[in-house]
């Protein structure tokens, strides 16, 4: 009798030069040619058994012409190029190489290649890279489960050059034009505000230049102040003044956006600070280097632009972070504004506990009578209702269909005073697909993410409801975005990481993701991790979890089908969830008969 022949633990030269092949000739592999050249040599060293010699100093000779006086220290063309080609390669499996049988990776920290079969990539490891501001690429024709994903987080640096999804902003636009009646009848008014309500935060944006300068960093220097001016328009919650001579005298709510341009023949390094008025503090400060021969200009400028503008102006940024704690704890009671009580939001949702939600809500329920036109308030209020039910194991709420609608009847104010605010259409986003309206959601996501994709909040809410809709690749390509930019609460986003895994079959990916979300207090959370378990196998710490649940959320347990069916809303997605479930001992109620 025959026996099958094992397959090799690894691929052969063949198959390696194969797969380099059929990457290079992807339209999905986005490298210049220095980039393939440089592939191609790291790949041809280490199959002709050179690994040991791939160093900076010998690929900035062989591949990139470099002189025998290069220096990889002041020189970092090397690294970088291993950065971008890194990407490509995630790009390439992610798009067009998920049924690959060959499996290129570089993996940080050196430039020697790694080949894997498909069925034998190492989970993603869990050291802080470089910042990849280029994931987002949205296909809303896929449909299914994801296979593929290269993920990575950690603290942000610039290191790339193209504005943050693309492709993903142009098909949301595309989907922002012909939103349905409901979304475009509404009365249009750009502000919503009222004119007695108290002051946005303001940012002014101070010149980066030195004064009366004229060379090269000059220039570049306007160039980054116009970029980061644009960038931060696209805020809705916050007041850009371009105009320093024209701003109001210093307030608690009014910011001076500094820096400079510092440049060192081809290495450039941009500053940038952020400094409350009223006391001249130093809110927050940063440093981003960069290579004018690895990079143009325009790359650059449109990269730190970005990074600053979302780090300053995100909903969990700096501005909001600077008074966030002390509004919250002391909300002003019947005087109080609506900008205190968005501050008093953020707070809750930093914190996600019962104290801060009914804080929260209640200043956003005077907010919105002392202020009927304010529609960041309504907005916000809308959400907060309807937290009262997705997270109603966490805060202790009773879910009813009156507070669904109450967040529904919110988020209808908000949009009737501005239609085209980001936050009011992530209000509407969430709203409709808890109200099983998915269509109608992600209609609504798309507009939020086409008005201001450097939203990490906005992004990573369409990511959410993108991904457990079903349309896992695009979804999920968000989702790790926001975590990479450490967006929104602590461990929100990472549960969303830890389904991604799970639904391409990546169960130790999912079981550390898993672990790192907000574990502590949220149920929810713990029904996904006993999931993975259950998956993977491991009885015992599936036991473990299955008692705490029981002793915690015994609701939960009770409602298992329908507070996943709630999220997961196709029934495929369901049943793999469910599956593990039952693995880990749970019994799980069979599904409703429709009669159909």
């Amino acid at each position: 009798m025959s026996s099958a022949i094992a397959k090799p633990s690894k691929p052969t030269a063949e198959e390696i030069y194969d797969q380099l092949e059929r990457i290079l000739a992807s339209e999905e592999f986005h490298s210049p040619e220095r980039g393939r050249k440089f592939l191609h040599f790291i790949i041809s060293e280490a199959l002709a058994g050179r690994s040991e010699f791939l160093k900076a100093f010998t690929i900035a000779n062989e591949v990139f012409g470099r002189q025998v006086n290069f220096d990889a220290q002041n020189d970092p063309v090397v690294r970088i190029e291993a950065g971008r080609v890194r990407r490509a390669l995630e790009r390439y499996y992610l798009i067009a190489g998920q049924a690959d049988e060959v499996t290129i990776t570089i993996p940080k920290g050196g430039y020697r290649p790694c080949f894997e079969y498909a069925h034998n990539v190492p989970t993603p490891s869990l050291a802080a890279p470089q910042f990849d501001l280029t994931p987002a690429i949205e296909r809303h024709r896929d449909t299914g489960p994801l296979h593929s994903l290269g993920q990575s987080f950690g603290r942000p640096q610039l290191s790339t050059t193209l504005t943050l999804g693309t492709a993903l902003l142009l098909a949301a636009a595309s989907l922002y034009i012909v939103l349905p009646q409901a979304l475009s009848g509404w009365h249009q008014n750009p502000s919503g505000a009222s004119p007695t309500e108290a002051a946005e935060p303001r940012v002014i944006v101070e010149s980066f230049e030195d004064e009366g300068s004229a060379n090269a960093a000059s220039e570049i220097a306007r160039g980054l102040r116009d970029e980061i001016i644009g960038k931060l328009a696209k805020f809705d919650d916050i007041v850009v003044v371009a105009d320093a001579s024209k701003a109001e005298q210093p307030s608690p709510n009014a910011y001076g956006l500094q820096g400079n341009v510092q440049l060192d023949g081809p290495r450039l390094r941009l500053v940038a600070r952020l400094v409350r008025q009223s006391d001249g503090a130093v809110i927050w400060a940063n440093n981003y280097d960069a290579d004018l021969r690895a990079q143009s200009k325009l790359e650059i400028l449109t990269g730190a632009a970005e990074e600053i503008a979302s780090t300053v102006a995100e909903p969990y940024g700096a501005v909001f972070q600077a008074d966030t704690d002390a509004l919250a704890r002391h909300p002003q009671s019947g005087d109080a504004d609506a900008y205190a009580c968005r501050l008093a939001y953020y707070s809750y949702r930093r914190s996600m506990n019962a104290q801060t939600h009914n804080t929260a809500r209640d200043c956003l329920q005077r907010a919105t009578e002392l202020f009927p036109k304010s529609a960041a308030s309504w907005a916000l209020l809308s959400l907060t209702y309807l937290d009262e039910m997705r997270f109603r194991y966490k805060l202790g709420t009773s879910s009813t269909d009156e507070t669904l609608e109450l967040a529904a009847s919110a988020a209808e104010r908000a949009a009737s005073l501005a239609p085209n605010d980001a936050r009011v259409l992530e209000a509407l986003m969430q709203v409709s697909f808890f109200r099983n309206d998915v269509d109608k959601a992600l209609q609504a996501g798309a507009a939020a993410y086409a008005m201001n994709p450097n939203d990490t909040e906005v992004a990573g809410e369409y990511g959410l409801r993108l991904a457990m809709s079903g349309k896992w690749q695009s979804g999920c390509e968000l989702i790790s975005s926001a975590v990479n930019k450490n967006a929104g609460p602590r461990g929100y986003y990472e549960v969303g990481m830890a389904l991604c895994a799970l639904m391409r079959n990546d169960v130790r990916a999912a079981e550390l993701w898993s672990r790192m979300s907000d574990l502590e207090y949220n149920p929810t959370h713990h029904l996904v991790l006993l999931s993975i378990l259950g998956t993977a196998g491991k009885t015992a710490d599936a036991r473990q979890e299955r008692e705490w649940l029981n002793a915690h959320a015994s609701g939960l347990m009770k409602n298992i089908r329908k507070e996943v069916s709630l999220r997961l809303q196709r029934p495929e997605d369901q049943e793999a969830f469910f599956k593990g479930l039952r693995a880990a001992g749970v019994a799980i109620e069979p599904a409703a008969d429709t009669g159909k």
